[in-house]
């Protein structure tokens, strides 16, 4: 999975699968872009290897500066991942319409944003992968997730028409859509975050939880010429989950 003088940028970098997929991209040769709206982003900066890049990812300005910093830094974009993702659990009939917003705005804006930027690059160089981060709440239903749930498969939707819309630009997009990861993506909704996600493991068929690793490896190898042939795929990383 080479990626060697490949230009990437990666939304979402400083949680657990975006830092993961930065060293992954990093170890094969990979220039990186890292965006994030905390302002720990800037920790993984590393001379003429990785920029950073700090702001909130659901405005465009900051797709537009993410692109920008990709070109004026490293000279192309080649590989785009929309990692960058909040999570709402709640009832239906108790979520807000500023929840709803806003999940919509972080998850599925920020998401279309980044696209919209990178594909402008990537069309005039013919070229170009973008890796999208969905869910498995994308793909079927679970209850109290109506927003999340709804933001993720917009991104399943978003990544099916970009693959039909500029596969004759030479540019290929797919998504991954991770089961439970022991993260720290629950941070601020429960005592014990990755102890929780952990918990989820018996209920996928594989027996536990997957870790941010397993994600960024399918993550590298969609942005790898390795999967030259994929596009419009949104692959399931989720233990067996969704085929139970």
């Amino acid at each position: 999975m080479d990626l060697e003088d490949r230009v990437a940028l990666v939304t979402g970098a400083a949680g657990d699968i975006g830092r993961c997929t930065v060293e992954r991209f990093r170890a094969r040769g990979c220039r990186i872009v890292a965006a994030d709206v905390r302002p720990d982003i800037e920790t993984l900066a590393q001379a003429g290897r990785i920029a950073c890049v700090c702001g909130d990812l659901r405005e465009a300005q900051t797709a537009v500066r993410s692109v920008r910093t990709a070109i004026e830094q490293f000279g192309a974009l080649d590989i785009l991942v929309n990692n960058a993702a909040r999570f709402l659990q709640q009832p239906t009939l108790e979520t807000s319409e500023a929840q709803w917003d806003e999940i919509l705005a972080i998850n599925a804006r920020g998401t279309f944003l980044h696209c919209r930027e990178a594909l402008k690059v990537m069309s005039e160089r013919r070229s170009g992968v973008i890796v999208n981060v969905a869910s498995i709440s994308g793909v079927i239903g679970l209850p109290a997730q109506a927003a999340y749930s709804a933001s993720k498969g917009a991104i399943v939707q978003l990544t099916r028409v970009l693959a039909v819309e500029f596969a004759a630009h030479g540019i290929r997009v797919n998504a991954v859509a991770p089961g439970a990861v022991v993260t720290g993506f629950l941070e601020g909704l429960v005592p014990d975050s990755r102890q929780v996600l952990a918990s989820f493991g018996p209920h996928h068929p594989i027996g536990r939880s997957a870790q941010p690793e397993e994600i960024a490896d399918v993550i590298t190898f969609l942005a790898s010429p390795q999967s030259s042939f994929m596009t419009g795929a949104v692959v399931m990383v989720d233990g067996g989950f969704t085929a139970a």
